[in-house]
C-alpha cells in the first residue's frame, strides 16, 4: 500500500511546483517584466525562481497552450506579441459573440444565481483595487465565461476563452497605472444589474459598451485605432 501512495504524493508535489511557477510567469508576462519578443531559456528562469528547470519547462508548456508564449526551438520560449490590429480583430469577434449571447440567455438565468454572479463581479473589483493583475484577469475570465455558460454552447465558450488568452497580454499594467482598472472592474456590476432587470436590449448595450470601452482604454497612446 505504501509503495502505491508515494508516487502519488511525489506527483502532487511536482504539479504544485509547476502551478506555482506558472503563476509567477503569468504575473511577469502581464506586468511586462517578461517582454514580448524576448527569448527566455528555462535554465535562466529557473535560476530566477530558485527551482530546477523541469517545473519551469512544464509551466512554460502550459503557457504555450494558452498562447501566452511560443516555443523557440533549441533556445527557449518567447512571449507572444500582439499588435493593435490583432487586438482590434479580437475585439470585433468578441463583440459579435458575447453581447448577443448574453442577451439571449438573460431570461433564463435563475434568480438564485445572482448572488453568485455579484460575488464574481466583486472579485474582479477587489483584485483591481489591490492592483493584482494576475488574479484580476482570472476573475474577469471566470465572470465572462460563467455568463456564456448559460448558452450551453461549449464551442462558443472555448472560442471566447481562447480570444481572451491573447487580450490578457495587452494594456493591463497601463490601465492600473492610469487609475482606470477599478472603473473597468465596476462595469461588471452594471452588467449584472442589467441582466437582473431582464432587459435584453440593455444587457446587449452594456456588454457592447464594456468590451468596446476596454478596447479603447487598452489602446496605445499613439494608436490611431478606436
Amino acid at each position: 500500500m505504501e509503495v502505491k501512495v508515494a508516487p502519488k504524493l511525489v506527483q502532487m508535489e511536482k504539479v504544485s511546483m509547476r502551478d506555482r511557477v506558472g503563476r509567477a510567469l503569468r504575473a511577469a508576462i502581464i506586468s511586462g517584466e517578461m517582454e514580448p519578443g524576448v527569448v527566455y531559456s528555462a535554465p535562466s528562469l529557473a535560476a530566477r525562481f530558485g527551482v530546477s528547470a523541469t517545473p519551469v519547462r512544464e509551466a512554460m508548456l502550459d503557457l504555450v497552450r494558452e498562447d501566452l508564449v511560443e516555443i523557440v526551438p533549441n533556445k527557449g520560449f518567447r512571449v507572444t506579441e500582439i499588435s493593435e490590429a490583432d487586438l482590434d480583430q479580437i475585439t470585433e469577434i468578441r463583440l459579435l459573440i458575447e453581447p448577443p449571447a448574453v442577451s439571449k440567455v438573460t431570461p433564463i438565468i435563475p434568480q438564485g444565481d445572482f448572488a453568485e454572479l455579484r460575488e464574481l463581479a466583486q472579485n474582479i473589483v477587489t483584485h483591481a483595487e489591490a492592483g493584482d493583475l494576475v488574479d484580476y484577469t482570472e476573475a474577469d475570465r471566470v465572470f465572462h465565461l460563467r455568463l456564456l455558460s448559460y448558452a450551453n454552447n461549449p464551442r462558443m465558450t472555448n472560442l471566447v476563452s481562447d480570444l481572451r488568452a491573447h487580450t490578457r497580454l495587452f494594456g493591463l499594467t497601463a490601465l492600473r497605472e492610469r487609475g482606470e482598472l477599478v472603473d473597468v472592474a465596476n462595469e461588471h456590476h452594471a452588467i449584472v444589474d442589467a441582466i437582473e432587470s431582464r432587459d435584453q436590449n440593455a444587457v446587449e448595450s452594456v456588454m457592447r459598451a464594456h468590451i468596446s470601452q476596454v478596447r479603447g482604454r487598452w489602446a496605445n497612446p499613439d494608436s490611431t485605432t478606436s
